[in-house]
């Protein structure tokens, strides 16, 4: 199936229909996994138990920049192709990444509380990182202020293309600039610098978000696609529901 054969709100439908169960099922035994392996991680030497933290923390903040690179991804469907799906996805995302952007920026104050002294720096991550926060909330804002659907849908396309410049300079702050936060041990080019002990349980962190998110936004999709096509007679067809007064024989 492609995304052309998406653009077939029954299609998209059978295909959520058919998905959820099984990123359910993943996410449940990825996420019990991961938590039990987290659980079992060594204490960082100095650290100590607060370097758990981490295997929340690294997927929101992950989280936080791919649902925004979703979103521009959908943009660009909606402003160059057309895609009727694509502004219902853009707009599914948003509340879900915001939510991430937020987890992100609390576990990484209570993780930086012991190791800085303060929960709140401004560093380069951190500001970026609260700068995405806010353009969440913008694009949201955005949204809400446009009743019409079309004009929402192309207003807030833009600034998702616009507001992506944003994840790069989160991602390599550490680097361009002297931050209080290390340097990327996992999403780098070249070998993990992690013990293997740590790794493992943070991958499937990662893994288990992930499909979270999907399934969030596969069910998030299909109750906007509903809102937004209410009226449109393949839904009842759909549903199987009846017309009103007519008797089937």
């Amino acid at each position: 199936m492609t995304l052309i054969d998406l653009a077939n709100p029954t299609r998209f439908l059978s295909l959520t229909t058919r998905l959820l169960p099984w990123l359910a099922a993943g996410t449940a035994v990825l996420l019990l996994i991961g938590l039990y392996q987290s659980a079992m991680a060594p204490d960082d030497y100095q650290q100590g138990a607060t370097v758990k933290i981490m295997f929340i923390h690294v997927p929101n903040a992950w989280l936080s920049m791919f649902v925004w690179g979703v979103m521009s991804l959908a943009a660009l469907g909606t402003l160059v192709w057309r895609h009727p799906l694509a502004d219902v996805a853009a707009k599914a995302a948003a509340p879900i990444g915001a939510a991430f952007t937020f987890l992100a920026l609390v576990t990484g104050s209570l993780w930086g509380r012991p190791m800085w002294g303060t929960y709140w720096e401004w560093d380069p991550r951190l500001t970026s990182e609260l700068l995405l926060l806010f353009l969440y909330l913008g694009y949201l804002g955005l949204r809400n202020s446009i009743d019409d659907i079309g004009r929402a849908d192309r207003a807030s396309a833009v600034l998702a293309i616009v507001g992506v410049v944003n994840v790069p300079i989160i991602h390599y702050s550490v680097i361009w600039w002297n931050s209080l936060h290390q340097a990327p041990s996992v999403m780098k080019f070249g070998r993990p610098t992690m013990p293997g002990a740590m790794l493992v349980p943070l991958l499937l962190m990662l893994l288990g978000f992930t499909t979270y998110f999907v399934a969030l936004l596969l069910i998030r999709s299909r109750g906007e696609l509903l809102r937004r096509e209410r009226n449109a007679r393949w839904i009842a067809d759909a549903l199987g529901a009846r017309a009103p007064g007519k008797v089937q024989r």
